[in-house]
């Protein structure tokens, strides 16, 4: 939909995944499913963290945080795709449009170094664990976890500012499911090169300098594992490592390819379906990943459904003594 060029633009129209509308139910229950997979999944980590003594480790503090931002990710976009997929008037207002557009930005370099937050502990725990209980206390921790949050969030805002001081006159319609910086570039008519390479730069150094803490984290711990003698415990070593490498290996394999491009229509097109992965698969398979391949996480919850089963067995039993 053109707009005129001395109209206030107050709302975007989202073409979201696919304009077949006999593909719109089935999506739907598709994504609503994945959703509840990722709350269940996700909120539960957070949940059990908290609830099991055993896990509060800075190990489990980094993860338990990771876990809250996968969820706050992919809140922030479904609610509104799913109202989409069963609505006709697939609209967003200017300023939900901003908030989704900060947010996603945000959340996604908040992950950048929380990622690379949980790599150090890694390496403190493998190369130096005699003084891991110092060097990671808990107001270093704290401070580790606090700061992908306030420089996320920071740096997020400055982008998103970026992006809705541009004049959008061409069009109101968004060719994404979520108000995305490409497809909003694309809508402007006026001159986008302080955006388009304030977003290159931020994309670059983000991605670069969170993935050089991490391969150097895992530089020296390849250099300390290949120095233990007995297999057992080069095998310890690299199962505490395994999840989090799999889970970088995922989300950053995702990401190369989606914000060092200029935005042209191909790699839009090419977007949407990158961010179907990082924005639902990658928070879905977390917590897969990290209990599955993890022991401590997966004693704490057969602990915490033990209880569970024998408080209801329990408690009505001596509820029904006289």
């Amino acid at each position: 939909m053109p707009v005129a060029n001395d109209s206030a633009l107050t709302e975007f129209i989202l073409l979201g995944l696919t304009d077949r509308p006999e593909l719109q139910p089935l999506l739907f229950v598709l994504f609503l499913v994945v959703y509840l997979v990722t709350i269940l999944g996700n909120g539960g980590m957070v949940v059990l963290i908290r609830l099991d003594s055993r896990l509060h480790k800075p190990m489990y503090f980094f993860l338990a945080n990771l876990a809250f931002v996968d969820l706050c990710y992919t809140s922030n976009a479904t609610p509104q795709m799913l109202t989409n997929f069963l609505s006709e008037t697939k609209t967003i207002a200017f300023a939900a449009c901003f908030t989704q557009c900060y947010i996603f930005i945000a959340l996604l370099l908040t992950e950048f170094y929380m990622l690379a937050a949980m790599a150090y502990d890694r390496y403190v725990a493998i190369c130096n664990p005699l003084r891991y209980s110092v060097k990671m206390s808990r107001r270093v921790c704290i401070c580790l976890a606090t700061f992908p949050y306030v420089y996320g969030f920071s740096d997020g805002l400055f982008q998103a500012i970026l992006t809705f001081r541009l004049t959008f006159c061409r069009s109101n319609v968004i060719n994404h499911f979520y108000c995305a910086d490409p497809p909003l570039i694309k809508l402007s008519c006026s001159d986008t090169y302080v955006k388009e390479h304030a977003m290159l730069i931020s994309a670059g150094f983000n991605l670069s300098s969170s993935l050089t803490i991490i391969l150097v984290s895992y530089a020296f711990i390849t250099a300390a594992i290949l120095r233990i003698k007995s297999a057992e415990g080069r095998h310890k070593a690299v199962s505490t490592c395994g999840s989090h490498m799999l889970a970088v290996t995922l989300f950053y394999g995702t990401l190369f390819c989606m914000y060092v491009r200029p935005p042209t229509d191909k790699t839009v097109e090419e977007s949407k379906m990158i961010a179907v992965f990082y924005t639902f698969v990658n928070p879905v398979l977390n917590p897969l990943i990290y209990s599955l391949r993890n022991k401590d996480v997966k004693r704490a919850l057969n602990s915490v459904l033990r209880q569970k089963v024998f408080t209801k067995m329990v408690v009505p039993s001596l509820s029904n003594k006289p």
